[in-house]
């Protein structure tokens, strides 16, 4: 298995820290890592903008200018699923990992016992949450993990994915339905529905556990209740 690993941090002795105990937890778990350093949080989201395919990422928090929190905001906007571990020397930040989903706080000196411990997790949450849906709108990236969406409705020449936020981008729902697993079903010309997400189904509509309702084309109710069976 192959990770992409960023570590951000203005001190170079730091950096090279993470980079040796990194490598070692790979090796030893016998993980493919490819691991890009930066001096500082600009640095990375200039980088950043060409390159989002980053699976697990060390902030320092305390660095100049724009510190790791920061950091983690700009990059949460697009990307929900990458794992944010932060490193500083002070708690009194832990509290503003809330807001980024962040997966843990290592405190400085980093040891080595405790950042394998972090990255075994990260790799955990990973798996559980691998799959996901890129989709680029107005020159921009957005990384949607497939559990967040609950349905996705095309209108015109549009489709719009709903999840946690709404996308809406030019392509067709036949085009978009090849990138999804099996949890998802089609429902006629303009829905496909997260199986997952349905809390109810009647003759002529779908209720999900969000409260939403979507309309079931006629005929296609055994078809649906069907696929649900499977499913579960």
């Amino acid at each position: 298995m192959k990770f992409n690993i960023g570590i951000c941090d203005d001190e170079s002795i730091q950096r090279q820290y993470l980079t040796q105990v990194v490598n070692e937890w790979a090796t030893q778990n016998h993980y493919q890592i490819t691991i890009q350093q930066f001096e500082s949080a600009e640095s990375f989201l200039f980088h950043y903008e060409e390159e989002k395919d980053y699976d697990i990422l060390l902030l320092d928090i305390e660095m100049n200018q724009m510190n790791g929190v920061t950091l983690a905001k700009a990059i949460r906007k697009h990307n929900e699923i990458v794992q944010i571990v932060f490193i500083t020397g002070y708690t009194e930040y832990i509290s503003d990992g809330y807001d980024v989903a962040a997966l843990q706080y290592l405190i400085k000196p980093v040891k080595e016992d405790k950042l394998f411990e972090t990255l075994h997790r990260a790799v955990a949450k990973i798996h559980k949450h691998e799959k996901c849906l890129k989709v680029e709108v107005n020159g921009e990236m957005n990384i949607i993990p497939l559990f967040e969406i609950k349905y996705i409705e095309v209108r015109q020449n549009y489709i719009t994915i709903h999840a946690k936020e709404e996308t809406t981008l030019k392509r067709t729902l036949s085009e978009i339905e090849k990138e999804l697993t099996s949890n998802f079903y089609r429902s006629g010309r303009s829905f496909i529905i997260n199986l997952d997400c349905i809390t109810r189904v009647s003759k002529s509509q779908v209720i999900l556990r969000s409260g939403e309702v979507i309309p079931l084309p006629r005929g296609a109710y055994d078809s649906l209740n069907k696929a649900i069976i499977a499913h579960t």
